[in-house]
Protein backbone atom coordinates (compact mmCIF):
# COMPACT_ATOMS: atom_id res chain seq x y z
CA UNK A 1 0.00 0.00 0.00
CA UNK A 2 2.76 2.41 0.63
CA UNK A 3 4.62 1.65 -2.71
CA UNK A 4 1.30 2.32 -4.12
CA UNK A 5 0.99 5.71 -2.32
CA UNK A 6 4.26 6.78 -3.13
CA UNK A 7 3.95 6.33 -7.23
CA UNK A 8 0.51 8.60 -6.74
CA UNK A 9 2.38 10.99 -5.00
CA UNK A 10 5.65 10.95 -7.61
CA UNK A 11 2.31 10.89 -10.59
CA UNK A 12 0.52 14.09 -8.66
CA UNK A 13 3.66 15.66 -8.66
CA UNK A 14 4.41 15.28 -12.36
CA UNK A 15 0.94 15.59 -13.28
CA UNK A 16 0.84 19.17 -11.45
CA UNK A 17 4.04 20.66 -12.85
CA UNK A 18 2.70 19.60 -16.52
CA UNK A 19 -0.55 21.67 -15.88
CA UNK A 20 0.91 24.65 -14.92
CA UNK A 21 0.01 24.04 -11.28
CA UNK A 22 3.37 23.37 -9.58
CA UNK A 23 3.73 23.46 -5.84
CA UNK A 24 1.34 26.74 -5.28
CA UNK A 25 4.71 29.11 -5.27
CA UNK A 26 3.24 32.62 -6.53
CA UNK A 27 4.43 33.91 -10.01
CA UNK A 28 7.58 35.95 -10.32
CA UNK A 29 6.91 38.48 -12.95
CA UNK A 30 9.73 39.72 -15.20
CA UNK A 31 7.81 42.91 -17.63
CA UNK A 32 10.89 43.14 -18.95
CA UNK A 33 10.37 46.94 -20.33
CA UNK A 34 13.66 47.50 -18.41
CA UNK A 35 17.26 45.80 -19.07
CA UNK A 36 17.94 46.21 -14.91
CA UNK A 37 18.46 42.88 -13.30
CA UNK A 38 20.23 41.12 -16.88
CA UNK A 39 23.02 39.95 -17.13
CA UNK A 40 24.56 39.50 -20.41
CA UNK A 41 26.99 37.65 -22.32
CA UNK A 42 27.47 37.18 -26.15
CA UNK A 43 25.96 40.90 -26.32
CA UNK A 44 23.81 43.82 -25.04
CA UNK A 45 20.95 44.73 -24.37
CA UNK A 46 18.43 47.81 -24.30
CA UNK A 47 15.08 48.65 -24.16
CA UNK A 48 12.89 49.46 -27.22
CA UNK A 49 9.36 50.01 -28.21
CA UNK A 50 8.37 47.15 -30.69
CA UNK A 51 5.07 47.12 -32.41
CA UNK A 52 3.28 49.03 -29.37
CA UNK A 53 5.04 47.43 -26.61
CA UNK A 54 8.21 48.34 -24.25
CA UNK A 55 10.50 45.12 -24.68
CA UNK A 56 14.06 44.45 -24.19
CA UNK A 57 15.90 43.54 -27.08
CA UNK A 58 18.97 42.01 -27.19
CA UNK A 59 21.62 42.93 -30.26
CA UNK A 60 25.06 42.42 -30.76
CA UNK A 61 28.17 43.71 -29.78
CA UNK A 62 30.23 45.65 -32.72
CA UNK A 63 33.23 43.57 -34.23
CA UNK A 64 31.72 40.62 -31.94
CA UNK A 65 32.16 36.83 -32.95
CA UNK A 66 29.09 36.09 -35.11
CA UNK A 67 29.32 31.97 -33.77
CA UNK A 68 28.23 33.47 -30.23
CA UNK A 69 24.42 33.21 -28.89
CA UNK A 70 23.65 36.22 -26.85
CA UNK A 71 22.12 35.12 -23.21
CA UNK A 72 20.82 37.39 -20.83
CA UNK A 73 20.62 36.26 -17.81
CA UNK A 74 17.72 37.06 -15.01
CA UNK A 75 20.17 37.65 -12.30
CA UNK A 76 16.96 36.82 -9.19
CA UNK A 77 15.61 33.76 -11.23
CA UNK A 78 16.06 30.58 -9.65
CA UNK A 79 14.70 27.57 -11.06
CA UNK A 80 14.25 23.87 -11.40
CA UNK A 81 10.87 22.71 -12.00
CA UNK A 82 7.75 24.30 -12.77
CA UNK A 83 6.76 26.56 -16.19
CA UNK A 84 8.19 29.60 -17.61
CA UNK A 85 5.75 31.91 -19.73
CA UNK A 86 6.86 34.67 -21.91
CA UNK A 87 6.34 36.43 -25.46
CA UNK A 88 9.27 36.52 -27.95
CA UNK A 89 9.43 37.92 -31.39
CA UNK A 90 12.41 37.24 -33.92
CA UNK A 91 13.59 37.95 -37.27
CA UNK A 92 16.84 38.08 -39.69
CA UNK A 93 18.75 41.41 -38.60
CA UNK A 94 19.13 43.10 -42.28
CA UNK A 95 22.50 41.95 -42.52
CA UNK A 96 22.29 38.74 -41.35
CA UNK A 97 23.41 35.89 -43.90
CA UNK A 98 20.88 34.17 -46.40
CA UNK A 99 20.63 31.08 -44.10
CA UNK A 100 19.75 33.18 -40.33
CA UNK A 101 15.89 31.80 -39.41
CA UNK A 102 14.85 34.50 -36.86
CA UNK A 103 16.69 31.99 -33.76
CA UNK A 104 15.29 33.24 -30.92
CA UNK A 105 13.91 31.22 -27.64
CA UNK A 106 14.78 30.97 -23.87
CA UNK A 107 17.52 29.28 -21.86
CA UNK A 108 16.56 27.72 -18.21
CA UNK A 109 18.53 26.02 -15.51
CA UNK A 110 21.28 27.99 -17.01
CA UNK A 111 24.75 27.27 -14.60
CA UNK A 112 26.42 29.74 -12.47
CA UNK A 113 29.41 29.65 -15.44
CA UNK A 114 26.77 30.81 -18.13
CA UNK A 115 27.96 28.37 -20.31
CA UNK A 116 25.94 25.01 -19.23
CA UNK A 117 22.10 25.36 -19.87
CA UNK A 118 19.35 24.08 -21.53
CA UNK A 119 16.84 26.09 -24.26
CA UNK A 120 14.11 25.70 -26.30
CA UNK A 121 14.03 28.61 -29.57
CA UNK A 122 12.17 28.71 -32.68
CA UNK A 123 12.93 29.83 -35.90
CA UNK A 124 10.12 31.89 -36.81
CA UNK A 125 10.97 32.34 -40.82
CA UNK A 126 10.62 28.46 -41.39
CA UNK A 127 7.18 28.25 -39.69
CA UNK A 128 5.33 29.23 -43.08
CA UNK A 129 8.37 28.12 -46.02
CA UNK A 130 7.44 26.72 -48.79
CA UNK A 131 9.92 23.92 -48.37
CA UNK A 132 8.32 21.24 -45.90
CA UNK A 133 11.36 20.07 -44.51
CA UNK A 134 12.46 23.77 -43.52
CA UNK A 135 9.19 23.93 -41.60
CA UNK A 136 9.67 20.33 -39.89
CA UNK A 137 12.71 22.35 -38.53
CA UNK A 138 10.67 25.38 -36.73
CA UNK A 139 11.01 24.55 -33.06
CA UNK A 140 14.58 22.94 -31.30
CA UNK A 141 15.69 22.09 -28.25
CA UNK A 142 19.77 22.25 -27.39
CA UNK A 143 21.61 22.05 -24.37
CA UNK A 144 24.80 23.96 -24.52
CA UNK A 145 27.40 23.37 -24.69
CA UNK A 146 27.93 19.58 -25.40
CA UNK A 147 24.54 18.74 -27.33
CA UNK A 148 24.17 21.69 -30.24
CA UNK A 149 21.52 21.36 -32.74
CA UNK A 150 24.02 20.22 -35.16
CA UNK A 151 24.75 17.04 -33.12
CA UNK A 152 21.41 16.48 -32.11
CA UNK A 153 19.73 16.43 -35.52
CA UNK A 154 22.82 14.24 -37.04
CA UNK A 155 22.62 11.79 -33.91
CA UNK A 156 18.73 11.76 -33.77
CA UNK A 157 16.51 13.16 -36.32
CA UNK A 158 13.36 14.62 -35.58
CA UNK A 159 13.54 13.93 -32.19
CA UNK A 160 14.74 17.45 -30.94
CA UNK A 161 12.91 19.72 -33.59
CA UNK A 162 9.25 19.87 -34.79
CA UNK A 163 6.57 21.73 -37.07
CA UNK A 164 4.44 24.47 -35.71
CA UNK A 165 3.09 27.36 -37.44
CA UNK A 166 4.75 31.16 -37.20
CA UNK A 167 4.95 34.11 -38.52
CA UNK A 168 8.40 35.87 -38.35
CA UNK A 169 9.00 38.53 -36.54
CA UNK A 170 5.19 38.70 -34.82
CA UNK A 171 5.07 38.34 -30.61
CA UNK A 172 4.84 34.63 -30.51
CA UNK A 173 3.97 33.32 -27.18
CA UNK A 174 5.57 30.05 -25.33
CA UNK A 175 5.43 28.05 -22.47
CA UNK A 176 7.93 25.61 -21.24
CA UNK A 177 7.36 23.00 -18.54
CA UNK A 178 9.70 21.29 -16.83
CA UNK A 179 9.55 18.50 -14.73
CA UNK A 180 12.59 16.38 -13.52
CA UNK A 181 14.14 15.24 -16.88
CA UNK A 182 11.19 15.99 -18.97
CA UNK A 183 10.18 19.39 -20.67
CA UNK A 184 7.61 20.82 -23.04
CA UNK A 185 7.32 23.07 -25.29
CA UNK A 186 3.76 25.36 -26.16
CA UNK A 187 3.17 27.58 -28.93
CA UNK A 188 0.82 30.64 -28.82
CA UNK A 189 -1.37 28.76 -26.91
CA UNK A 190 -1.89 25.78 -28.17
CA UNK A 191 -2.94 22.97 -25.80
CA UNK A 192 -0.90 20.25 -27.33
CA UNK A 193 2.99 20.80 -27.09
CA UNK A 194 4.20 21.39 -30.16
CA UNK A 195 7.77 19.76 -28.72
CA UNK A 196 7.95 17.15 -26.26
CA UNK A 197 11.95 15.93 -24.89
CA UNK A 198 11.96 13.06 -22.41
CA UNK A 199 15.79 13.45 -21.51
CA UNK A 200 17.29 16.76 -20.85
CA UNK A 201 21.18 16.11 -21.42
CA UNK A 202 22.00 18.29 -18.16
CA UNK A 203 19.82 15.97 -15.90
CA UNK A 204 17.86 16.57 -13.04
CA UNK A 205 19.28 20.03 -12.18
CA UNK A 206 19.09 23.94 -11.00
CA UNK A 207 19.73 27.12 -12.45
CA UNK A 208 18.65 30.32 -13.59
CA UNK A 209 16.49 31.49 -16.47
CA UNK A 210 17.54 33.06 -19.13
CA UNK A 211 16.61 34.99 -22.83
CA UNK A 212 18.46 33.48 -25.53
CA UNK A 213 19.09 35.17 -29.41
CA UNK A 214 21.63 33.98 -32.01
CA UNK A 215 23.15 37.57 -33.27
CA UNK A 216 22.18 37.12 -36.50
CA UNK A 217 18.24 37.57 -34.75
CA UNK A 218 16.84 41.17 -33.81
CA UNK A 219 15.11 39.88 -31.20
CA UNK A 220 12.80 41.36 -28.54
CA UNK A 221 11.58 40.07 -25.76
CA UNK A 222 8.45 41.02 -23.19
CA UNK A 223 6.21 40.07 -20.32
CA UNK A 224 8.27 36.65 -18.47
CA UNK A 225 6.89 35.20 -15.86
CA UNK A 226 8.03 31.80 -13.85
CA UNK A 227 6.27 29.36 -11.64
Amino acid sequence: MRTFCNAFAVWLLLGSAFLGHGSGTPATTFRLDSVDGLKVQGGEAEVAMYRGRKAARLVPKPGQDSNDSMLAILKTSSFKDGVIETEIAGSPRPEAPSDARGFIGIAFRVQPDGRHYECFYIRPTNGRADDQLRRNHSTQYVSEPDYPWYRLRKESPGVYESYVDLESGAWTRIKIVVAGVQARLYVNGGEQPALIVSDLKLGDTHGQVALWADQSTDAYFSNLTIQ
